[in-house]
């Protein structure tokens, strides 16, 4: 007998593996450690008082922004070799099916969605064409010019002859001077916090008007999808 309460089914696709997972959280960390310490390395805090070697502030600042930079960068080495041994949804972070037409009118979708001009969501079991495409354009091109950009003024403190100087020494004279790696490296970290606050805000909505996991999918790898049936 119908009682007029909907009933809910949901079905559940394992999208995300325990490594990728572990990456995911531990590369939001990372982030985390370096937009702080960056922020503090290009702004530093007001003179403590006393003698300068009773101090050792930015020196642990810089210890913790290079020790998070390690860490991004090994993070990042091992989501490349997973995007290969991983299932298929571990390589979209380094693959874009621009050439095909489906994908920019379900990106075109999603951000008429986004927008509120649609009132029904697609569902994927992977990334959405838009939130696929920024992925690829500030995690991983964006993470490698980081990384780039980051070694080769490390470069400079560790010396001629290093392996830091050996590999990325050259970016320097290839923008022009160290000043300007510093800025296009300043640029890129906030270009990364807009987009991790976008990320949350967007995954938040999306766990609460479509009717798909997002956030708990990142943390069991199964994506839910739920649907109404009267």
């Amino acid at each position: 007998m119908y009682t007029g309460v909907p009933t809910v089914k949901q079905t559940a696709v394992y999208v995300y593996q325990a490594p990728v997972r572990i990456w995911h959280w531990v590369t939001a960390l990372s982030i985390t450690i370096l937009a702080i310490t960056g922020y503090l390395i290009g702004s530093p805090l007001p003179t403590l008082p006393g003698e300068a070697s009773d101090h050792y502030l930015m020196g642990y600042i810089r210890f913790f922004h290079f020790a998070a930079a390690y860490i991004f960068i090994v993070g990042f080495l091992f989501r490349i070799y997973w995007a290969f041994v991983g299932n298929s949804y571990s390589r979209q972070l380094f693959s874009l099916p621009f050439w095909r037409r489906r994908f920019w009118s379900e990106l075109a979708h999603e951000l008429r969605w986004y927008a509120f001009l649609e009132k029904e969501p697609r569902k994927y079991i992977g990334h959405n064409p838009l939130a696929h495409l920024f992925m690829v354009v500030i995690i991983t091109v964006g993470g490698l010019v980081m990384i780039v950009t980051g070694l080769a003024l490390y470069s400079e403190q560790s010396g001629l002859g290093s392996w830091q100087d050996e590999l990325f020494g050259w970016v320097i004279p290839f923008v022009g001077q160290s000043q300007d790696v510093r800025m296009w490296h300043h640029w890129g970290m906030w270009i990364i916090v807009v987009f991790v606050m976008l990320h949350v805000y967007t995954a938040i909505r999306e766990d609460i008007m479509s009717r798909q996991s997002l956030i708990s999918t990142m943390i069991s790898g199964w994506r839910m999808f739920k649907d109404d049936r009267p």
